[in-house]
This record gives structure tokens, sequence and C-alpha cells, in this order.
């Protein structure tokens, strides 16, 4: 059933997705007279600018996910369904998901993005992926698993490649995990794994364009670049990967890196649901959109966040896919609705960049806020209180928080757990195993 009973019938305004974008536009719709269903395939929210310190032990998994149904807790005008959409319907304003057909009266894609792997099936099956909170627990798992099983190879060159971490992509997300990879290696590794020589440990940053953080400062660039190497990272610019069949890397300029692990950062694409018309979908897999977040061509479907591609003089590809901008879009996309419902006039969307930022590891970080620019402790700082404040929760803030200074005075990470061990071949989880290595159909010994 798909409305509720005995409830007055106000537009239904239907939201895919649950995550920047789609939580500030509901929150912003709170008590106004429509009637509001978010659907999402997970039932929580993932922060997803720190699912890399998930990856590499420096956080719980869930601390930096919170469940939807908490936040709209006393929203008496949403309803949450934990569903797939499988299909879009625009022309009779209908979804198909995994639990039945819905009708709306507008409907707000808010999907975000997931990995592109530039259509390489060689890549996409062999190289680690981290835009989700499983995808960070597997990652975690093969880089420990990969550690342990290198304390027994005998094999010189098997070992290399177990020791070997190439990161791809030299946007925040693979500064922050290559240099959270450095932080591992200098600080907790050695102590963990005496057997091994950690000076074996490897660790490259292969990124395509000429500089890393390529939106950022000149400043900025530079200081991460050496930021990264102070902490043993091999950074190799305007290089591309060509393939990788899961033993060896080879990369644009000839080089091969025998490696088991390689950590995908160098793309994303719009995560966009069937029904899009394909005339629709523009570069970086996004859905063309105007200055109202609308879907070209129709009056109640909209898109926002990183599935969205709006076209303006500054930004003619698109704003960038980031949480202010998908957060942004659905605080005007709410006010938007609401005109619509009262035969207003819509008020373009215009971005306020309020700056960019990374983090490469302990006391080190870089910050643009404009004109200004700064970069190390000080940046550091800023870094850490602005996503602490952006996590949602404050039970997640705190559990943060707690981690963050314990791994600061410690200069460790307390989660590296091998939680559900990652097969190699199938790269899937391997649930045949428990983390200690016995079968899952077996009882433990013991009483």
């Amino acid at each position: 059933m798909d409305t509720r009973e005995g409830s007055v019938r106000f537009p239904r305004v239907i939201i895919i997705g649950g995550g920047f974008g789609g939580i500030e536009l509901a929150k912003k719709l709170r008590n106004k007279e429509v009637d509001i269903w978010m659907f999402d395939k997970h039932n929580y929210h993932t922060f997803q600018p720190l699912l890399y310190q998930v990856a590499t032990g420096g956080l719980e998994a869930d601390s930096i996910a919170y469940p939807l149904r908490k936040i709209f807790k006393g929203q008496s005008n949403l309803i949450f369904r934990n569903a797939e959409v499988t299909k879009i319907n625009p022309d009779n304003n209908t979804i198909e998901t995994s639990i039945g057909n819905f009708s709306y009266d507008y409907l707000v894609i808010a999907t975000g993005s997931t990995s592109n792997f530039f259509g390489s099936k060689e890549l996409e099956h062999f190289a680690m992926p981290m835009k989700t909170v499983p995808e960070s627990l597997n990652l975690r798992s093969l880089i420990l698993q990969n550690l342990e099983q290198a304390l027994t190879e005998p094999d010189p060159v098997r070992k290399a490649a177990l020791l070997n971490f190439v990161v791809t992509g030299g946007g925040p997300t693979g500064v922050e995990l290559a240099g959270a990879l450095g932080e591992l290696k200098r600080h907790v590794l050695k102590k963990d794994y005496p057997e091994l020589n950690i000076d074996d440990m490897q660790i490259y940053l292969v990124e395509g364009s000429p500089v890393v953080l390529g939106p950022m400062s000149k400043q900025a660039q530079k200081s991460a670049k050496d930021f990264l190497e102070e902490l043993g990272v091999t950074v190799l610019t305007d290089i591309k990967v060509s393939s990788y069949d899961g033993n060896t890397l080879v990369l644009s300029n000839g080089q091969a890196i025998v490696t088991k692990t390689v950590l995908w950062s160098a793309g994303v694409m719009g995560d966009v649901p069937k029904g899009i018309k394909q005339e629709l979908i523009t570069r970086g897999t996004r859905i063309k959109v105007d200055e109202f977040n609308r879907v070209d061509g129709y009056n109640n479907l909209f898109a926002i966040g990183d599935v969205a591609s709006m076209s303006t003089k500054d930004y003619p590809n698109g704003h960038p896919g980031v949480a202010p901008v998908a957060m942004q879009q659905g605080r005007h996309l709410a006010k938007s609705i609401i005109r619509l419902i009262n035969k207003e006039e819509l008020i373009p969307f215009v971005y306020k960049d309020k700056g960019s930022m990374a983090t490469v590891g302990r006391n080190r970080a870089v910050v643009d806020l404009g004109k200004i620019r700064f970069q190390g402790i000080f940046a550091w700082f800023v870094w850490m209180f602005v996503h602490l404040m952006s996590l949602v929760g404050f039970r997640n803030r705190i559990v943060v928080l707690v981690n963050w200074v314990w791994n600061y005075f410690s200069y460790d990470r307390g989660i590296r757990l091998i939680i559900r061990p990652f097969n190699r071949q199938t790269m899937t989880p391997d649930p045949t195993k428990e983390a200690t290595g016995g079968s899952l159909n077996k009882p433990p010994s013991g009483g």
C-alpha cells in the first residue's frame, strides 16, 4: 500500500537516496504540506569523507554511519523504506522498487555517485573501490590479510606484491588514503609486524594529471605532494593506469608494479537509475538539469548532488561532486518544490563555494578558503573540526573525537580487525570464513 490510510492527500515527494542532498531536502520539507517518501538500499547515511579512515583501521564503521530512521525521528510527514529503486517511469509518474511500485507528484533523484572504471572490466574486477561502508571494510580486510600473508611468503616476488600498495587518483580521497597508509607504515605496522622489514612496504599514488589535488591552489598541491613524500609515498603524476590483472599493474609510461592491492579512487560517475533517457545523460554519467535542478524536459523530475550536472557560467561541466553542493542543492530544492506547489516563480540555484581541504596524515593538511590558503598543523585542526561537526549524530561525533584523540597521542589505530576475510580470487567477502579462519558451518571448539 503506497499511501497512509486516513491521511490528508498532500503532494507526494519521493526522494531516491539518503545521502547529503536527500537528507537536507527532506529536513527542509519538515512540517510542510507535502507527503515525503524516501527510498534507499541502505538503512543508514554514510559520511563518505571518512571512509578511508575505516579502511585503514582508524575508525569503526558505525562511527561514520547513522540510521536514516533516527535522523527523521518525529518527522510526521516522512516515510522511509529500505528498498532498492529498480526503475523510474517519468512519463507516468511512478517508480518501480524491490517492494513494489509507487506514484509521485514530484520525484527527486539523489542517488550520488559510484566508482568509474572507464569501461575496464579488468580494473573493475581486481581493483578495490571505496565508496561504501562494505567496500571500506573489504579494503581493510585485504590490507591486513596481505600483511599477514607476507609474513610467511617465501617467494620474494610474491612477497613484494603483497607489500606494494597502489592508490589511483590524486584527488582528496586518493591523497588522504595514501597519507593514511603512510601513517600506518610509519607508526603502527612496524610494531605489529616486527618480523617484517617494513621498509619493503611500498606505497604509490598514481595521478593522471600533472598535479595532485587538481582543483585546489598551487600551494595546496605542492604541500600535499611534499607531505606525501615525507610519509614515504611515491607520487607518480601525469601517468595513467593501462591495465591490472590482479598481480601486475601496468602504467601508461610502461612501468610495471607487482601488487596485490590497487585502491581505486581515480574516478566517479553518477549512479543513474534505469528509466532516464540516454540523451539526458552527460559527461561523467550525470543527468542534465537546468538552473532549478529540474531534469530537462520535465516539470516534476529533479536531480541533485553528484548525479546532477548543472552547466553554469562558473561551472560549465557541472558542479564538483562534493557534499556542500548536494546539501545546498537539497535545501534550495525544498524551497523550489514549495514554490511550485504554490504556483510561484522559481529562483535559480547558485552554489556558494566555502572552500576545499584535504588531510595528508598527522599534523598535515591543506586548506583553501577563497583567497585564504594555509597548510600544516593549523590546517589539520581546521580539517578535523569541519569534518567532526559535519558528522550526523552527537554520538558519532563523540566516538570519532575520542578515536582521533587516542590515535594522536598513542600513534595507534586500534581497529585493525579482519572481520570479514576477503577472497582474492573472487574479489568478494568470503562467506565460508570467520575472522579466525574457521568455517561458519563448524561450531567453535571448547565450551
